[in-house]
């Protein structure tokens, strides 16, 4: 595999095993369709995915690695950690994985009953239909049923006025530790990414305290070019990559066709001065 900065590696997106809507073939169809030659498939906290992707990638002729984005609590808020190039069939991960979506169903119920003080009642069963499974329902199923009941015009428009701090239907939950995350990946074989760090409301100095605990456990890269990064944003996670000596990943953070930030394959390549993810995989 090249380590080439130039190549089209799209290594962050979801399919209809966790929040996207596409099946993990249609998405590897796309990625292809749009130039991309290294895919990984990266569904939350779930790995029941990747053998399709590979097959799909496979049969196209396209370079796959094996991946999944695990939820993390950090310094009480959410952040994600990317993991490629995993053996998806390890049993040390399939079970941390399995904890840490337990937790959603109650979380989801306690997300209903808020909406319901807000006038706002079937949401539960709502989100249910779009996410198929307890276990994986998440925040993103929710935004859909307030779309499909007119209530917001958009998945967007819904994280403005529900589902986030302070807004109807926001409950936190306790995820994986950032300790654990880690771990799980090291040893089924990958490489643990910080997952679009531009969108994390941390100070300068948590965010430094995240780099260095990260790197220090074995963290090896960030995504410098994702989908929510800004242009301006491209060169500063370009900085932080290089001060704190990480390799960078590129990953559009695709879900949907209507709501997704970019399309599958279509962002800028990463700079020629960075050292990318894919050149720890040959």
């Amino acid at each position: 595999m090249t380590s080439n900065s130039s190549l089209n590696a799209d290594l962050h997106c979801h399919s209809v095993v966790s929040d996207g809507t596409l099946t993990p073939e249609e998405l590897a169809e796309r990625a292809y369709a749009n130039g991309v030659r290294l895919w990984a498939l990266t569904d939350h906290d779930e790995l029941g995915g990747q053998e399709r992707a590979q097959l799909a990638a496979s049969t196209l002729g396209m370079d796959y690695l094996p991946g999944v984005e695990i939820s993390v609590t950090w310094m009480g808020q959410t952040i994600h950690i990317v993991g490629l190039g995993i053996d998806a069939a390890h049993a040390g991960i399939l079970e941390g994985l399995r904890r840490t979506r337990e937790g959603r169903g109650n979380r989801a119920k306690q997300m209903a009953e808020q909406l319901l003080k807000a006038g706002i009642p079937g949401a539960y069963e709502g989100a249910l239909h779009f996410a198929g499974n307890q276990e994986l329902i998440s925040r993103t199923h929710f935004a859909r049923f307030l779309v499909e009941q007119g209530i917001c015009k958009d998945t967007d428009q819904v994280f403005k006025r529900y589902l986030v701090e302070d807004k109807p239907g926001y409950v936190p939950h306790l995820w994986a530790t950032l300790d654990d995350a880690v771990a799980w990946i090291k040893e089924a074989g990958g490489a643990a990414v910080i997952a679009h760090p531009g969108r994390y409301k941390l100070s300068a100095m948590q965010m430094d305290e995240l780099y260095k605990h990260f790197k220090e456990i074995g963290g090896m890269a960030i995504e410098v070019i994702t989908g929510s990064h800004s242009p301006n944003q491209y060169q500063t996670y370009g900085k932080i990559a290089q001060h704190y000596g990480f390799l960078a990943s590129r990953g559009s953070d695709f879900h949907d066709p209507e709501e997704s930030y970019i399309d599958l394959g279509t962002l800028p390549h990463l700079p020629d001065h960075l050292t990318p993810v894919w050149s720890l995989f040959h």
